[in-house]
């Protein structure tokens, strides 16, 4: 009730409310933040390769379109190949250090890994002779938001793996050793065992990856702060600015419940195809 109602309840009530004079003003927050070009650029969008900024709301979708498929990806793929691997709990443990350390020290890592001189990415494209693409990745508005997507993926996919991992050692040995006998590949194994019985792991990463990428924030402020001007800006980084530079608390909640309603609706679904499954 302390912790969680109440917050809730009040936020709501604030996001109905004037900065400053804190009278009643209906729906005007809402209508102030969704008109905003950092929140939804109407007309990038209509040219989608028009520009690097698409505003807040574009950006949290995009975090989700290519980072969850490839944390999926990964994490099933290390989970499955480290099976049976000797030594495999150390590789797991180094692995899931990523998501272990605070999202804040990620996103200094992020820098250095995409800083021009002192990056271990632009050392790469150096060591094999492309010094002509080296760029500090952050600082360009047609890199920022994609290379802190793409530099983030290391840092969720142990959580991924793990997941993963402890499904594998729910399914029973027995449907691997008849699908043996019947002759089926190691290709057809995996699609039609491995697969099919992790669908409860899956829903748990895609489930818990969305709320993670709606909510993104720690990263964005550190790696780039959500520029350069508004090209890696996200809801819960303009929600910030907001209420603590602008001191306009009644849209900062607006744009919480906003992103509230999103995550809410994104995780309901969700939970209820893990109920079924």
């Amino acid at each position: 009730m302390v912790f969680v109602f109440y917050p809730i309840v009040d936020t709501i009530y604030m996001s109905f409310l004037e900065k400053g004079t804190g009278e009643f003003v209906g729906l005007d927050n809402y209508a102030e933040v969704v008109s905003r070009k950092e929140f939804l650029d109407t007309k990038r969008l209509a040219n989608f390769f028009g520009g690097p900024s698409y505003g807040a709301l574009i950006h949290n979708l995009l975090w989700i379109v290519i980072h969850l498929p490839l944390v999926v990806f990964f994490g099933l793929l290390l989970a499955v190949f480290l099976r049976d691997v000797k030594g495999s709990a150390i590789i797991k443990t180094t692995i899931f250090l990523g998501i272990v350390i605070p999202l804040i020290v990620g996103g200094v890592v992020l820098r250095f890994i995409l800083d021009k001189d002192a990056g271990i990415l632009n050392g790469i494209l150096r060591a094999v002779g492309f010094g002509a693409s080296v760029r500090d990745w952050t600082v360009y508005p047609d890199t920022a938001l994609i290379t802190v997507i793409l530099g983030s993926v290391w840092i969720w996919t142990g959580f991924s793996m793990i997941v993963y991992s402890a499904g594998l050692q729910g399914i029973p040995v027995d449907l691997y050793e008849a699908a043996k006998i019947d002759g089926a590949s190691r290709w057809r194994t995996f699609w039609r065992i491995t697969v099919p019985m992790l669908k409860p792991a899956t829903i748990v990463v895609v489930t818990m990856t969305l709320l993670w990428e709606l909510k993104i924030f720690d990263i964005v402020f550190v790696a780039t702060q959500g520029g350069p001007g508004d090209a890696s800006k996200v809801l819960a980084y303009i929600m910030y600015i907001d209420a603590f530079q602008g001191n306009d608390f009644g849209t900062a909640a607006a744009i919480a419940v906003i992103l509230t309603i999103m995550t809410f609706g994104f995780a309901a679904y969700l939970v209820s195809r893990m109920a079924k499954s």
